[in-house]
This record gives C-alpha cells, structure tokens and sequence, in this order.
C-alpha cells in the first residue's frame, strides 16, 4: 500500500492533489502525519503543506466545479474526521483525472454528472460527511443560548461535535446585527467576536482568566448582568410550565435536542 500523510488542513490535502499528479502517483491511502501506518504499508510520501501548489489546485477546482459542489468540499472538511481524509483525496483527484477529454464546462464535469451517484464510494462519503456537518450547524442555531454581561456584550459557549462556527456566524451577525456578542467554541478554543460593525475570530491567550466556566458556559456572577439572572429563572420557569407530563417522551425530545447540548442550555441547568 501507497500511502500519503500530510498535516491534515485544507492546504495540505489539496498540496496532497497537486504532488499525486505531479509525481504521477496514485496513493491507496491519505492520512494524517503521526498516525497509525496501515500494516501493509510498503511506502510512505510525506506532503508538505505548500500554499501556492494549494490555491493551484483550488482555482483549478473552481474552473471545473459549481459554488454547490466546492461548498460541500468546504464544509465536509468542517467535520475534522480523520475518516474524510482518504476519499476526499480521491473525490478532487477524480474531478481532475476524469475532465482531461471532456468539455470544461462545469455542468459537463464528470463529478457535476456523477454528484448524486452513491455508488461511488468516495462521493458518498463526502456528501455524507457534509450532510452531518450541515446538520450540526443547524442545531447550533437551535441550541444557542446567550447571557448578557453588564458591558451589554452577550456572550455563548458552545462545544459542537464539528468546526461549524464559520457557517453559523452569518446568521447571528444578521440577527443581532444591532448588538455586541462573542461566540465561544470551548473544544476548539476559539470564538467570534462581533462589535456591531466588524467580525472578528478570536483566542484567549490565558485561558484561566476567562470569565466563564468551561464546563457549563456560564459567566461569573460579578460579569453577568443583573437582569439576566433573572431572565434565565424566568426561561426555566417557562419552559417547565409549558411541558405537558402526561405527554412526555423523553425518547423524542432526545431526537430532536440530544444530550450534548444540554450542558450549554439554560432551560436544562
């Protein structure tokens, strides 16, 4: 077995494309550097990330693929899943090594025509692994919860299976576009911060002097506004109110809110 390993980002896979084809190899395997080496591994090419190799592989894919399918490689690289890595490889080294005869419009590319062919292994797990990242930043919109600090600024940790805060920020941005807040990924240890004109991306350099606790998302009471303490006795209170116990199912509400979230939810603390 051939096997390429790189350093796992956007750059490194698509530098990972443009040496396959330069070298004129067809690697069986892509994998991140320092993993496990499969057992009938015979020979091993270390990629290293090169930023002009990966924007000429990605402006060739923007010549060939529509915004549709180069979003789902976008977003499916959102996953982080190791298991993505090999058949992402092969999904892009296919839309070059398939187009070489055939028209260069977009609509004809042979991955535009095979897109929704799930025969095909690596299309499948592509679209697949997009689907569940998409999924995820739709239950992030769903799930946030905000607290208001006594600066105004309204602050939300969050811990999302996937990368998916690059997709969500738009919508908050045009939600409360007319209010500070900062979006916190505390497995990631990033967030996003938006002052009402510009956002940002930002980390924490002294984690230990963050003003809320990792473990539940909430603020320090000294931080936190004073009539949000309130608003959030009044959220429970609500949410307690309006449930029906003679009607509960706690196998639904499973489904529909798993427990992951639970930990950042107001209504379930």
């Amino acid at each position: 077995m051939f096997v390429y390993t790189f350093d796992r980002t956007l750059d490194g896979l698509l530098t990972a494309v443009f040496d396959a084809f330069a070298l004129h190899q067809q690697p069986e395997m892509l994998m991140g550097k320092g993993g496990q080496l499969p057992l009938f591994c015979e020979e091993v090419h270390e990629v290293e990330t090169d930023e002009e190799k990966a924007r000429r592989v990605w402006t060739g894919l923007e010549k060939k693929l529509s915004k549709e399918i180069l979003r789902m490689i976008t977003v499916s690289y959102l996953s982080e899943l190791p298991e993505l890595d090999t058949p992402l490889f092969h999904y892009i080294c296919k839309v070059f090594s398939n187009s070489s005869n055939t028209s260069s419009k977009r609509n004809d590319s042979p991955l535009e025509r095979r897109r929704l062919n799930y025969s095909d292994p690596d299309v499948l797990a592509v679209t697949d692994i997009a689907h569940k990242v998409m999924h995820e930043q739709l239950r992030m919109k769903q799930f946030i919860r905000f607290q208001k600090a006594k600066d105004g600024t309204y602050l939300a940790v969050v811990s999302p299976d996937h990368n998916v805060l690059p997709l969500i920020t738009n919508h908050f941005q045009d939600r409360f576009g007319d209010q500070p807040w900062l979006i916190y990924d505390a497995r990631r240890r990033y967030g996003y911060y938006y002052d009402q004109q510009e956002l940002l991306r930002v980390t924490f350099q002294d984690e230990m002097a963050l003003p809320f606790d990792f473990e539940t998302g909430k603020l320090s009471d000294e931080l936190l506004s004073e009539n949000d303490l309130l608003f959030q006795e009044l959220w429970r209170t609500y949410f307690k109110a309006i449930c029906i116990h003679e009607r509960m199912n706690p196998k639904k509400q499973l489904s529909d809110m798993p427990r992951r979230y639970w930990k950042y939810m107001t209504e379930k603390q």
